[in-house]
């Protein structure tokens, strides 16, 4: 059986897995990633198109400044883009998100045997948390770096725009505010740095304990420890 430091240490960075895991599943699963209010030229006036989106769905109504509203009516992201290179990137977020939450899952897993027992494994002890929290975190920032890339790039909200609304002319402007999904991801790689941070500091008081353990041997006079 583990210690009560180390199932202490151990329960806490299982806790951290858990919620990372279910923020992944929080960002997968809602759709506010992008507020975008996009602005196009119309015969003798203007049209404003107000979108929010995530990776799967969205909404949108458009206003004209005349004072016509057209009713709020929601979307499939991938069925709204025509442009091959913006698709790709959704997917290619999709797909890494859902990396990240394996590897978050595998972190869960090592946390939690590592708190009920001691595996003989190597892998399975610290490295393997080491290795999956920080694959997760990585994952994670790369959706981050990708997604404002598709935004502003590929200009992903007025693909989405023109997806929704056929008859819009010419792009004037365009305002983005990212949503409560996006920067959740910014607490999902703080989840996963504290749970490295909570390992290590477990890890190197084990390590100062074994070599103060060991001085005592180094430090004896060769005959006694001949004798």
């Amino acid at each position: 059986m583990p210690s009560r430091k180390k199932t202490t240490m151990f329960a806490s960075a299982f806790l951290t897995c858990v919620c990372s895991f279910v923020m992944i599943c929080v960002v997968l699963a809602t759709q506010h990633w992008m507020s975008s209010e996009v602005r196009f030229s119309h015969t003798n006036s203007s049209v404003t198109v107000s979108l929010t989106y995530g990776l799967f769905t969205g909404t949108c109504e458009q206003f004209v400044d005349a004072g016509l509203h057209v009713s709020e009516k929601t979307f499939q992201v991938a069925d709204n883009l025509s442009n091959t290179k913006a698709k790709s990137i959704i997917t290619a977020i999709i797909v890494i998100l859902v990396l990240g939450l394996l590897s978050s899952l595998l972190s869960s897993g090592f946390t939690c045997t590592n708190a009920v027992s001691n595996p003989y494994q190597t892998f399975l002890g610290p490295i393997g948390v080491y290795t999956w929290n920080s694959l997760c975190g990585i994952f994670v920032l790369i959706s981050m770096i990708l997604f404002p890339v598709n935004v502003e790039g590929n200009g992903l909200s007025i693909e989405l725009a023109h997806g929704c609304f056929s008859l819009l002319q010419t792009h004037i402007k365009s305002a983005h505010t990212y949503g409560y999904s996006y920067w959740i991801m910014l607490l999902i790689i703080l989840l996963n740095i504290a749970s490295i941070i909570i390992i290590y500091f477990y890890d190197h008081a084990r390590y100062s304990k074994k070599k103060e353990q060991e001085r005592p041997i180094e430090n004896a006079p060769k005959d006694v420890i001949l004798f």
